[in-house]
């Protein structure tokens, strides 16, 4: 049935954007090195317009423990360092007026285990969303009057496997990060 392949064709694409997210808020959950997407949500004040960290400036990863923050303008310099000081990342960053340092410190168990609850609970979103478009694609199924239930229970059970796909690979998304976390 056409109908029922275009329901199970967009459910599949809303289930792989809910793994994308997943996977964009797990780059965002830091794992104990140094990651330029740990500055991602960092706005500076840019001529007055609340501007990207990396459209003002070059970030870097010298090493596994640091950040380097190279301004295009040297006059920007002030106004990232108050930036990241704004963002409450409980990063301090040095300025030796050339480039900005972050020196990254090192993971407390305590935190790391904060770090894996925030990653099970990005995961159980992900999963929420996997499951609403199960639920969605199952109304728009049950509303096809040309079908005949037999096709509208062939049509749930393919939803319902790309439902048991989706959450195991959320899982396992969450298994690798987890352990990425707790590596010392």
């Amino acid at each position: 049935m056409e109908e029922i392949n275009l329901i199970i064709d967009t459910t599949k694409e809303s289930m792989e954007s809910s793994l994308k997210h997943l996977e964009s808020a797990f780059n965002k959950i830091r794992a104990g090195r140094a990651n330029p997407l740990m500055l991602q949500n960092i706005l500076v004040e840019y001529y007055g317009t609340p501007t990207p960290l990396s459209q003002v400036a070059n970030i870097s990863v010298p090493d596994g423990m640091t950040l380097s923050i190279q301004p295009w303008e040297k006059s920007t310099l002030g106004a990232i360092e108050k930036a990241i000081f704004q963002s409450n990342l409980g990063f301090t960053p040095n300025n030796n007026g050339e480039n900005i340092i972050i020196n990254i410190p090192p993971l407390t168990e305590e935190r790391r285990k904060d770090l894996v609850k925030q990653a099970k609970a990005e995961c159980e979103n992900s999963k929420v969303g996997i499951r609403k478009a199960r639920q969605e694609a199952n109304a728009d199924i049950k509303k096809i009057e040309s079908a005949s239930e037999d096709e509208k229970k062939n049509g749930e059970e393919q939803i319902q496997s790309l439902t048991d796909k989706y959450v195991k690979m959320a899982e396992e998304h969450l298994s690798v990060k987890e352990k990425e976390i707790m590596t010392v």
